[in-house]
């Protein structure tokens, strides 16, 4: 006679053993005891698999669900930041005079090769909150000096900056000679950027305005930066009392807020360093760049990053869309910090017009952009 196991109209399979993900998971497998007469029967190898120590229903939290649950919050904390960051890039685009992109070279992908990103910081001023009530400001940007000037060669993993002193003497195209940071008060950033070209040579690919109005707030934004100085004494229009701004410092690393680093940045005359000019203002300038980039490394900043994500493009007037800007400031984390170099006069002459201006040989000036492209 056939059993009756023959005649069933199913088959029977043994199930097999856990396997490590399964153990991982805390499964384990029991026998059926006490089943019916099916595959899960006593006797018949029948298995089921639990989680160890818990009902079906059980949602008990297991290191593996916190690990996972916090990957989850750290993806979409990156992934709000980079939203946010490209929507006010691209509210912030187009800022720029339509003459601008006409003197600008097409560049490549930063991520892959170097681009030359000319920095620009002019004198004008905010209408409103700090600065606004600086004696003789100029709140407009046609008329603005550049009073920054800065060349940076970033990409493909270079990463390398050269400040020019605002007094240094070069050839306004169309208008002679006077100090370089005028070019941008005759014709603002096309002729800024056509005076550059002409006095370095140099192809430029991209352009910065620093807004200053949101230079603190960004800085706040992200926490503030570190910089080490030495003994400043410092009050630029006449220091705070009289709407201007005062910074007093003394020697070593010093955590500064969004108006000290401002501060720094423009701090020129030093009644505690009489040797301190217009160079060594340039070189906090470039301090400050890096230490807004060793803050961003950081993991205090991660905390800030939408916050800061939101602010950055505000502080910057660029012909960069948000995918170029993006590209930028991951250039800038492979390249690591660029090292300060600052284009040094070898003389001074009196400009008519202009005052006392800053001259560099023609020979200095091909060594630093040679620093500059190359290393």
């Amino acid at each position: 006679m056939p059993s009756e196991l023959e005649n069933r109209p199913y088959r029977l399979y043994r199930s097999r053993p856990p396997g490590l993900k399964a153990l991982l998971r805390g499964e384990e497998a029991e026998d059926l005891h006490g089943g019916g007469p099916g595959p899960g029967g006593p006797g018949r190898g029948g298995r089921r698999w639990l989680r160890r120590g818990r009902s079906p229903g059980d949602r008990r939290i297991t290191p593996r669900r916190v690990i996972k649950w916090l990957l989850i919050a750290i993806v979409a904390w990156l992934a709000l930041s980079l939203v946010l960051f490209m929507i006010s890039a691209q509210i912030e685009q187009g800022n720029l005079p339509a003459s601008v992109s006409s003197e600008l070279t097409s560049g490549g992908n930063m991520l892959f090769s170097a681009d030359t990103v000319l920095i620009l910081g002019t004198d004008q001023r905010p209408r409103t909150g700090p600065g606004s009530k600086e004696p003789g400001s100029n709140y407009n940007d046609a008329g603005s000096n550049s009073d920054t000037i800065m060349l940076w060669r970033i990409g493909g993993g270079v990463s390398r900056r050269l400040s020019i002193p605002r007094d240094t003497v070069a050839d306004i195209p169309g208008h002679g000679l006077a100090k370089i940071n005028a070019g941008y008060a005759i014709g603002g950033p096309a002729l800024a950027i056509n005076t550059i070209e002409q006095f370095t040579g140099v192809k430029i690919n991209h352009v910065i305005i620093v807004n200053l109005a949101a230079f603190p707030p960004f800085i706040d934004a992200i926490g503030g930066v570190d910089v080490k100085t030495g003994r400043v004494c410092s009050d630029i229009s006449g220091g705070t009392r009289n709407g201007g701004f005062s910074l007093y410092l003394s020697p070593g690393v010093h955590h500064l807020n969004g108006i000290q680093a401002l501060t720094y940045a423009r701090t020129r005359e030093n009644k505690c360093n009489p040797a301190d000019s217009d160079l060594t203002r340039v070189q906090h300038q470039q301090e400050i760049l890096n230490a807004i980039k060793s803050k961003l490394l950081s993991p205090s900043a991660f905390f800030r990053l939408p916050f800061a994500s939101w602010d950055a493009p505000k502080v910057l007037r660029t012909d960069m869309g948000g995918p170029t800007l993006l590209s930028l400031f991951a250039a800038s984390e492979i390249g690591g910090s660029a090292p300060v170099d600052v284009l040094k006069p070898t003389g001074a002459e009196y400009l008519p017009g202009y005052g006392d201006a800053l001259v560099a040989s023609p020979q200095d000036v091909r060594s630093a952009v040679n620093r500059l492209m190359s290393g």
